[in-house]
């Protein structure tokens, strides 16, 4: 028997006796996966908030244009629900105290309240 021969049965029986991962090289990749997953998952919820409350303030914008559009076609203050929605009033907007001193609601799928009011620049957080 030469030596290239038992190098060849040599290498035969150790490409057969391996036929998969260890259970230690398993385990660690699952922990990676794990590591890497309590890092994004929070990341992901905090953005999905933020977008939740972007669209909140968004729709009171929108609403208090609406709104304001309306009190200059009728000066009286009396706005109904069909003249708001022809002026881009949202659905997701409600009037807390109609009038020339208005004050706007829109709650955020994140669980914020936002209002807008006639003597404030933009949408805050509050109640009105």
């Amino acid at each position: 028997m030469s030596i290239r021969t038992a190098l060849e049965n040599r290498l035969n029986r150790i490409e057969k006796n391996e036929k998969g991962f260890t259970l230690i090289e398993l385990l660690v990749v699952v922990i990676i996966i794990g590591i890497l997953a309590a890092i994004a998952v929070p990341v992901f919820l905090g953005q999905q908030a933020q977008a939740q409350d972007s669209a909140a303030i968004s729709d009171l914008a929108t609403a208090k244009v609406a709104f304001v559009s309306s009190l200059v076609a009728n000066p009286d203050g009396d706005a109904d629900t069909a003249a708001l929605a022809a002026l881009g009033m949202p659905d997701s907007v409600t009037v807390a105290t109609p009038g020339r001193d208005f004050c706007l609601t829109a709650d955020s799928d994140s669980g914020e309240t936002f209002i807008v009011d006639s003597g404030t620049e933009g949408p805050r957080v509050g109640t009105c």
